[in-house]
């Protein structure tokens, strides 16, 4: 494979799942890390991408100040947060995740709508604080500085202290018969807080991720409510989900 190409398919890789692993990109690629981890220094250097300790971060995951040149899907993703809106009550209490298609949610709610919002993501509750209707309440601990996210065990006793009508979150990857996995186990770790803390959950999901998977369970599809994409909800595409016990929007 031409060098070209190795680095197209890092782009692609990193700009859908946000994140990626060294290790993973040189076995789907059939190439040593030295490779990889060459290839991924000059996308950095073009400001394509940026490196990480064992991997790379999109730049649209990184910051929400290139929101629209750097996100991957912005339109898709866009559409994704439009069906969630119709979710919303007032009076309401949600969490939202973090990631560009929460965050996309965050800056799509209306701001006079009456709504108290958990987040555990920076990103996310920047966003919601420009709303003049919402409470912002934000769930603290470690601040990852890849994700942007609150994560450790200060930010799972948090969550397990409150009980939210709807979270909406993301995932790395979603398959019908392993559900929701990611490679980051302090992620699935306070995913799974956040499942548990709510009455509905709600995944706001790509198409491209479905038939993903990774490492590590952050739950079954099951245990996921509502799965939102930005496809007709009778697309063939969502098939294999049909046969659990989900709505899909």
């Amino acid at each position: 494979m031409l060098k070209e190409e190795r680095q197209q398919t890092i782009l692609s890789e990193v700009e859908l799942h946000n994140r990626i692993l060294l290790t993973d990109i040189a076995d789907a690629l059939d190439v040593s890390i030295d490779t990889v981890r060459r290839d991924v220094k000059e996308l950095d250097a073009e400001n394509k991408l940026k490196k990480v300790h064992g991997g790379a971060i999109s730049l649209g995951f990184t910051s929400s100040s290139v929101r629209s040149d750097n996100i991957y899907r912005l339109e898709q993703k866009r559409k994704i947060a439009e069906k969630a809106l119709d979710l919303l009550k007032p009076g309401g209490v949600i969490f939202v995740d973090g990631g560009t298609t929460c965050s996309e949610l965050a800056r799509l709610i209306p701001a006079n709508l009456e709504l108290t919002c958990f987040t555990h993501s920076l990103p996310v509750a920047t966003e919601l604080l420009s709303k003049t209707g919402l409470t912002v309440i934000m769930v603290g601990g470690q601040v990852s500085s890849e994700s942007q996210t609150a994560i450790g065990a200060n930010a799972i006793h948090n969550l397990s202290e409150i009980k939210v009508d709807y979270s909406f979150i993301g995932t790395g990857y979603v398959d019908s018969y392993y559900g929701l996995t990611e490679f980051d186990w302090d992620i699935v770790q306070v995913k799974k807080a956040i499942i548990k803390s709510s009455k509905k959950t709600v995944l706001l999901s790509i198409s491209e991720k479905l038939n993903s998977q990774h490492r590590y369970k952050s739950c079954d599809i099951n245990a996921i409510n509502t799965m939102i994409t930005e496809l007709n909800p009778e697309n063939k595409l969502l098939d294999s989900f049909r046969n659990h016990d989900i709505r899909i929007l």
